[in-house]
């Protein structure tokens, strides 16, 4: 585990962060540019090295994050650390593009899925009921190949 004074010299390597005081010797790290209200990237850096991450509805981090959409950082290594903040300032600094990409997926048997980003998800539908939602192309693209399914023509 990452002592708390590794964590904010790895925080402070980010130089769109912005560090802020806050009681008990808890730290504060805004990303100022945020294109939402939401500003603080991490959130109560303790000197005994707990500390969240905003990551809010990003999936790739669902299984890890509370119902506010903050990841604790208490045992993430170097590597973990900063994936996540580069993921957390990446989605504050994302507009969202309302026009999905579609893509349509085929079976030997002939069954078609579609294969859709929108919203910060990629989903996967058949006749328009949503089957799966992943986070990341990769993830939805490899399921879709494990059930059979190629890239239709």
């Amino acid at each position: 585990m990452l002592t708390f004074e590794q964590k904010q010299a790895i925080i402070e390597t980010f130089p769109t962060l912005t560090k802020k005081e806050i009681s008990l010797k808890r730290l504060n790290y805004h990303f100022e540019a945020s294109l939402y209200e939401k500003s603080i990237v991490v959130e109560k850096l303790h000197p005994n090295g707990n500390g969240f991450v905003f990551i809010g509805d990003l999936l790739k981090y669902e299984k890890e994050a509370n119902d506010k959409g903050l990841v604790n950082i208490r045992d993430y290594s170097e590597a973990a650390l900063r994936a996540i903040l580069t993921d957390a300032i990446d989605y504050l600094s994302e507009e969202i593009d309302d026009s999905p990409v579609i893509e349509i997926w085929a079976s030997r048997e002939g069954t078609k899925l579609e294969l859709e980003f929108n919203n910060r998800s990629w989903n996967i539908y058949h006749q328009r009921n949503l089957e799966e939602s992943f986070g990341t192309r990769e993830d939805a693209v490899a399921y879709l190949r494990e059930e059979g399914f190629r890239p239709s023509k």
